[in-house]
């Protein structure tokens, strides 16, 4: 038996079972690249769901961390600290927005924003209380607290979860006469991904962000965008609404990559008015703005930057998506994306993605089946084109290999 597969067998001895990995235990990352504990070296191409945008381990982020740990970690909101200003300033000042509510994990955020949304409706709005509604669209993914999963559509996410958190009005994505129709004067906000990213990598048509936005302003409800996985960078943009003109969410959600994958940081972006319905006492969160995370935040958001990431995703998502239409298969149905998010979705009678997945493992590629026909690729946005020509080499061996088996 060997090293790996030990530790594989504490886990699942240790372990819930809430998750299905793939058979291989990661010890090591640097960059794009990751090591397991007998050695072996592979690409990473789901970059932790997007929470590494800018490699893993980037020294810059690692020495924002360690200089920080020698000085102060955590002082709770109790007090002020030197570092949750600057990070906030930048963060904001990148995004363009007046003011931002910093929180740890990305579900934490989008259960934030709800609260936000759904007071904004109760003292600016004059929403009848307890009479809030907020739209959301089918196949989406915010997170698995008992409000997100409240949230979705997805049955594998509720079964026995229930009662759930009511006020949530459901509808088709990508689908304006829907939000036209399921706009009340209960209704507080819409809350949506720019790109679905869980469903297999769901873009809307284009302008669809804008005339949603457009909607929402006409009708006093409030536009918000859960930009936890597109964010920072990963479709080509800082944001993915930017890939629209007039697609400024009133509520920005973001989170993951906002650490380049060190530390859980996330955070809500709004004005002035919308943010003013927080006032002390009201919201907190021990862990939320502390200087360790605002430290690492800061560090994460100038390699972002710096580095010129979001137009790196740019170009080579080009590149990578180009390079993709030119296998020469028939397995592959379509291939979406924006920038470094792509999708390649399969045939369905060939019985999903996860063993394609299993064989690019063996190659050294590593990634993730979504929607269970959908193979998505989402590396590190330092990846290189020598890179991409070699991910796409094996995809294709991948592709030819299980089509002589089959």
């Amino acid at each position: 038996m060997t090293h790996q597969q030990d530790i594989i067998d504490q886990t699942d001895r240790r372990s819930a079972h809430n998750y299905n990995p793939l058979p291989l235990v990661l010890e090591r990352g640097e960059g794009i690249w990751v090591w397991d504990t007998d050695g072996n070296k592979y690409l990473d191409c789901l970059s932790a769901y997007s929470a590494v945008n800018q490699g893993h381990c980037h020294p810059k982020i690692i020495d924002a961390m360690t200089e920080q740990a020698k000085k102060i970690t955590l002082t709770s909101r109790a007090f002020h600290n030197d570092q949750m200003g600057p990070f906030l300033e930048k963060l904001c000042q990148m995004a363009r927005m007046d003011k931002a509510l910093p929180m740890n994990t990305g579900a934490e955020a989008v259960e934030t924003a709800i609260k936000a949304v759904r007071k904004w409706g109760y003292e600016v709005k004059g929403v009848a209380d307890n009479k809030a509604e907020i739209i959301v669209v089918k196949d989406n993914f915010h997170g698995r607290t008992i409000t997100t999963v409240s949230m979705s559509s997805e049955p594998d996410y509720r079964k026995n979860f229930g009662p759930f958190t009511p006020g949530f009005i459901l509808i088709d994505y990508n689908d304006l006469n829907a939000l036209e129709q399921a706009i009340t004067p209960n209704t507080v906000a819409l809350i949506m991904e720019p790109v679905q990213g869980e469903a297999g990598i769901i873009i809307p048509d284009d302008g669809f962000l804008t005339k949603a936005r457009k909607i929402c302003k006409q009708n006093n409800v409030l536009f918000v965008l859960d930009e936890i996985q597109t964010g920072l960078g990963r479709t080509g943009k800082l944001f993915c609404f930017q890939h629209e003109e007039n697609a400024v969410p009133d509520v920005l959600i973001v989170g993951k990559a906002l650490s380049g994958g060190v530390y859980p940081v996330s955070a809500i972006l709004a004005s002035d008015e919308i943010m003013a319905v927080f006032t002390p006492g009201i919201h907190g969160s021990t862990f939320g703005g502390n200087p360790m995370g605002a430290a690492i935040g800061l560090a994460a958001l100038k390699v972002i930057e710096d580095e010129k990431l979001a137009e790196r995703s740019h170009i080579l998502g080009d590149y990578l998506m180009r390079k993709l239409q030119a296998i020469p298969t028939n397995k592959i149905v379509d291939i979406r994306g924006r920038g470094l998010f792509i999708g390649i979705e399969l045939n369905k009678d060939l019985g999903g993605a996860r063993s394609y997945c299993e064989a690019l493992m063996t190659k050294g590629l590593l990634c993730k089946e979504t929607h269970d026909h959908v193979i998505r690729l989402a590396p590190p946005l330092v990846i290189e084109n020598k890179h991409i020509d070699w991910m796409v080499d094996q995809i294709a061996d991948v592709l030819t290999e299980v089509t002589a088996r089959s």
